[in-house]
């Protein structure tokens, strides 16, 4: 068993040590999709099954006993569909190959499933991941009970393997990490092209649009080396930056306008994430300057507080702490109308401008799995009442942050025409997003390869 292989068996021997005695794992990758009559979108394997296998093959299941014994069904060999469709391991070869106990044809699953149920205790399977997957499994129990009158045992629990796997996939090893800052070096490459070729063609007179800085970054991505990106890219010119979710599309890029572009690769199953906003031609305005060290200074207050035995919420709250001062210091909020920084957060009067969470879980999932709620104080509960809403919300203990976590960094401000709002600040919006790997001292910010300081960015958009 190579060095690879061992990591992936490793993974199974742990999982397969918490089904309990007895049990039982199914773990199915993604099937194909079909994009439009006769053409699928491109392939894309399931991140459970692909952290226990590194099998990227459609068609595949995984089943893994307590006692460590692992079986994959996957495609049969078929020369013929090879021609059309490319080369299929085969479970011949997947023992081998993958480090698996055995291997039989996909073919024989619905045959062969309610076999290894068998007299086992409790069967575990992804709920609420995979269409069909539920009912699947109850047509393999009623053939289990069918043999009851022949001395079969039927699993009398189900159990989401989901809640196994989410603790398991948080803490990263060495192995991802060393994938996830690979993917963060392809992803800056990318956005230094994209900044550069926007300040290029604005000198030259040419006419800049958000698809023309999308291509920089599909060409970045798969220039390093990466399969694709890790989510639908945001390339957002002018006011466009000011709708979260906004994906490139034609919209012009203007002299003396920002732009925002989150984007990131996916290498080898695992995702990066980096945002950063610039000025289309490579130099601020006094008011975007203003606005942007603001969102910086609010970033590195949050980069300080992530570290090992920290909160998932303190990034979050150093963040608001600095954006609430900042917002009444450059008059977006009127001090008079809301009070101190104080009075701004406890009323959330920054919503306004500052509307998302700064960080979410990362890995081989952009919005990764993993809880965000600490395990064991799952039951200190108590409620509040939004001051917005007035909605209801119950308050839970949020993680401990611990070594090898990985998690974004991305605090923003999104500026909208409305009354009160200085005009100079109109249609401005700023989003700052770096990956952050938690260590022992504090966080290792891997996707830096890009410049973050608005005078780094300016003098990079010169060259």
């Amino acid at each position: 068993m190579n060095a690879t292989q061992s990591i992936y068996a490793q993974r199974r021997a742990r999982l397969a040590s918490m089904l309990g005695a007895g049990g039982i794992a199914i773990i199915p990758t993604a099937p194909e999709r079909p994009r439009n009559r006769d053409t699928d979108f491109i392939y894309r394997h399931d991140s459970y099954f692909y952290y226990l296998t590194g099998f990227a093959e459609p068609g595949a299941v995984l089943v893994l006993t307590a006692e460590g014994h692992s079986t994959l069904f996957c495609q049969p060999k078929d020369l013929e569909r090879e021609i059309w469709d490319g080369y299929r391991l085969g479970p011949a070869a997947a023992p081998e190959a993958l480090g698996v106990n055995a291997a039989q044809s996909s073919a024989v699953l619905d045959a062969q499933l309610p076999r290894l149920l068998e007299n086992r205790s409790c069967v575990w399977y992804p709920f609420a991941t995979h269409t069909g997957l539920a009912a699947r499994v109850e047509g393999w129990l009623n053939a289990v009970r069918a043999r009851v009158r022949y001395g079969a045992l039927c699993p009398a629990q189900q159990s989401d393997v989901c809640t196994l796997l989410d603790e398991m996939r948080l803490i990263k090893d060495a192995h991802e990490l060393d994938i996830m800052r690979r993917a963060s070096q392809i992803s800056a490459q990318a956005h230094i092209r994209a900044m550069q070729r926007s300040a290029r063609m604005l000198r030259a007179g040419q006419d800049v649009r958000e698809y023309h800085l999308d291509a920089e970054l599909l060409h970045a991505f798969r220039e390093g080396g990466s399969q694709y990106p890790a989510y639908g890219s945001i390339v957002a010119a002018g006011a466009n930056a000011c709708v979260l979710h906004y994906r490139a599309d034609a919209a012009p890029v203007r002299d003396g306008e920002l732009v925002l572009i989150d984007a990131g690769c996916e290498l080898d199953g695992y995702a990066s994430d980096i945002t950063r906003t610039f000025p289309a031609n490579g130099k601020f305005t006094a008011p975007q300057r203003a606005l942007y060290d603001l969102v910086l200074a609010s970033q590195d207050a949050a980069v300080a507080a992530t570290k090992a035995g920290a909160r998932f919420n303190d990034p979050h709250d150093a963040t608001v702490a600095v954006l609430a001062q900042g917002l009444l210091d450059l008059g977006l909020l009127d001090k008079n109308k809301v009070g101190t920084a104080q009075d701004v957060i406890e009323k959330r009067a920054y919503f306004q401008f500052y509307m998302h969470r700064t960080g979410h879980w990362l890995g081989m999932d952009v919005h990764d799995c993993g809880s965000y709620v600490e395990p064991g104080e799952v039951g200190q509960a108590s409620e509040r009442k939004d001051p917005l809403s007035g909605e209801t919300i119950t308050n839970r203990p949020s993680r401990v942050l611990r070594p090898g976590m990985v998690l974004t960094i991305e605090p923003g401000l999104y500026v909208r025409p409305a009354e009160g709002v200085p005009e100079q600040f109109w249609n401005i919006g700023i989003r700052i997003e770096d990956d952050a790997v938690v260590t022992e001292a504090g966080c290792e910010l891997i996707t830096r390869d890009v410049p973050v300081q608005a005078d780094a960015i300016e003098a990079l958009m010169r060259g």
